[in-house]
């Protein structure tokens, strides 16, 4: 046995490290895993609570799995660091979420302790059932298949889809259920209602666990003594609970709850639980932020806070006030000022009310503002049906998790041509969550989609512009997109305007060049045009802000195809099937002949970074843009 006082977690490079240590140690290893992803945090940023609320299980699972044989699938991934420092990634761990480092969701090509690549809430189940019945085609009886699933995420459809289909192939499939009230803000609907009054009827944990002990006696006996003790545990849970278990309904065998700190009863009920066949879910109880006091307290704010005093929870490097809002908080401002003078306005948000924004209309109309979960396509579908009577509703999503309900956004909203307004956070380029969350396809999907206004501000003006647009009279489907992160103007109340759908700003003339942005990157561009032409002074370049994506302004694209020999596109979204691609289109059907150079999300995927080293990486930084400038003023 090793010495109380060495530090296990020193010893512990890989998951067979970890199976080397008394059961009654992993109490200590807990303890150090924790503090270990304290202090990574407190000093590299990214997501807390999340991993500190399952180290016991994390420690528990690689304890009696035989990873990476075992498949071990964590939902979105917030909360798997404490899993990859366990699995060869301790001593690279300090460049979680860093640029050319270690991703911050598991990573199916990182390591093969990741089962499978996740960021997008919901997914585990469904990817999980496809491993099992992987694992029983090809007769390997021995694999076990784990899905690591937050409350949160059990809101999701797809969640349930997984389930209900689980249920038909009798896979062998474990679901533990990560309860802990949270996603980032706190859970809101029906299925939370009733996960709490599971966790907290302690009559029924009571016979619960009278019921575990005799189906545990009677099991060795034979499967019909096994089928009818389910049977009674089923029926007792249903007149304690006055109603059905949902899991069960969907023919899982449900076990809980049980606490998700004790890592020895974790380990204990997980080996009995390899003896169990077919779809089994296990319940735990845990708290988010567990060991660090603050983030227990402020379970939202503590779900990724940024740099912080490991040993006071004392933030540091807070904004100052004077400096710019976030374009979301101006968002946010704006939705609730345009709320109260318009009382058809409604606020929706799936699950990200604190990072949308939204919760600032919670706040003052909350009759008005709707947090619907994790569940985009309720969301899309849920704000057509409130347009379809008469409501006007701004619909807040972040860009990379609109992918989810590009459905209901064509079928529930364009094609039945009623007024919701999609503001789309987070798009384009976000930084450190890297591939899974980068907001980079919406301007391509939906610019194929009839019936629907596609809009970027260049500034927090324009944001606030676009908003007081949309809310007029048959605007249709209207969808305003706008970065993570802040803007440049610090006073940003301005008299709101509308501004013509499909018509863009010309900034500046020009002489041969001319360069056409849409959305805030088109700062940069004004930026690289100012310093090339301080060193330039002879060389004047055109900036034109497009605004609209769709309809475009064919009269503004007429004016530069007339004046201009080369055109530069930027836009922080992919090349493919966005601005670029747009202007081209209108080049090849105006039958003009010019040199342009797209600058964008190049067809590749692209990994984490700040959000200036991937501009770079990808080309559309203020260099990058001078670089295409320069290789037409002085290349020609």
């Amino acid at each position: 046995m090793q010495d109380s006082n060495k530090n296990f977690l020193d010893n512990i490079k890989y998951p067979e490290d970890l199976k080397k240590i008394d059961e009654k140690d992993l109490i200590q290893v807990c303890k150090e895993l924790r503090q270990e992803i304290i202090e990574q945090v407190s000093s590299n940023p990214g997501h807390f609570g999340a991993s500190l609320g399952v180290v016991e299980l994390s420690v528990a699972l690689h304890y009696v799995l035989n990873t990476p044989y075992d498949n071990l699938i964590w939902d979105v991934g917030h909360q798997a660091y404490g899993h990859k420092i366990l699995t060869g990634r301790k001593d690279k761990f300090h460049t979680n979420r860093k640029y050319k480092g270690i991703s911050g969701f598991p990573n199916i090509h990182e390591s093969e302790y990741d089962s499978f690549t996740v960021g997008h809430s919901s997914t585990s189940i469904s990817a999980a059932l496809g491993m099992a019945v992987s694992a029983h085609l090809n007769n390997e009886k021995d694999r076990r298949t784990v899905a690591v699933i937050g409350d949160g995420s059990m809101t999701a459809g797809l969640a349930f889809e997984g389930m209900n289909n689980a249920a038909n192939t009798n896979a062998d499939l474990l679901v533990i259920l990560n309860d802990n009230n949270m996603a980032i803000d706190p859970n809101v609907g029906g299925l939370n209602n009733y996960l709490l009054d599971i966790t907290t009827s302690q009559t029924y944990n009571k016979v619960k666990k009278d019921i575990w002990s005799l189906l545990g006696k009677f099991n060795k006996i034979n499967a019909n003594t096994r089928s009818v003790f389910q049977k009674i545990e089923h029926g007792i849970k249903t007149v304690l609970l006055k109603q059905s278990n949902l899991f069960e309904a969907l023919e899982f065998r449900y076990f809980g709850p049980i606490d998700g700190h004790d890592v020895n009863h974790l380990v204990k009920v997980l080996e009995d639980l390899k003896k169990i066949p077919g779809p089994k879910l296990l319940h735990c109880i845990t708290k988010k932020g567990k060991g660090f006091e603050k983030a227990e307290q402020n379970q939202t704010y503590w779900h990724a806070p940024g740099k912080f005093d490991k040993n006071t929870g004392e933030l540091l490097d807070c904004s100052c006030e004077s400096t710019p809002l976030k374009f979301q908080d101006v968002f946010g401002e704006t939705l609730v000022e345009l709320a109260k003078k318009n009382e058809k306005i409604v606020g929706i948000t799936p699950a990200m009310p604190t990072g949308s924004s939204v919760n600032k209309m919670m706040e003052e109309l909350p009759d008005r503002a709707f947090d619907v979960g994790i569940a985009e396509q309720h969301a899309a579908t849920f704000a057509g049906g409130l347009a379809a009577k008469g409501m006007l509703p701004f619909c807040a999503i972040y860009s990379s998790f609109a992918q989810r309900a590009y459905d209901q956004i064509i079928h529930d909203v364009a094609l039945q041509d009623v007024n919701v307004v999609f503001c789309l956070d987070r798009a384009g380029l976000v930084g450190a969550d890297g591939a899974t969350h980068h907001g980079v396809f919406d301007l391509a999907f939906l610019r194929c989609i009839p019936n629907i206004t596609i809009a970027s501000p260049y500034d927090e003006h324009e944001l606030r512009n676009l908003m007081y647009t949309a809310q007029q009279k048959d605007m249709g489907a209207f969808a305003i997109r706008y970065p993570r992160g802040k803007g440049r103007i610090k006073n940003w109340r301005n008299n709101m305007e509308i501004l013509p759908v499909g018509k863009g700003k010309k900034f500046k003339d020009g002489d041969r060049t001319a360069i056409v942005s849409l959305g805030p990157i088109g700062n940069l561009a004004s930026d690289a045009i100012c310093e090339f032409e301080n060193a330039n002074p002879d060389i004047k370049i055109a900036h034109y802000n497009m605004i609209y994506l769709k309809p475009i302004d064919k009269e503004l694209l007429s004016e530069i195809f007339d004046n201009y020999e080369n055109i530069i596109s930027v836009e922080d979204g992919t090349i493919v099937g966005g601005l670029g691609s747009a202007i081209i289109e209108f080049m090849a059907e105006n039958s003009y002949a010019r040199k342009i150079k797209r600058l964008g999300i190049p067809d590749n995927w692209v990994e984490q970074g700040t959000q200036q080293e991937l501009y770079k990486e990808c080309g559309f930084d203020k260099e990058g843009i001078k670089t295409a400038i320069e290789s037409f003023e002085f290349n020609a």
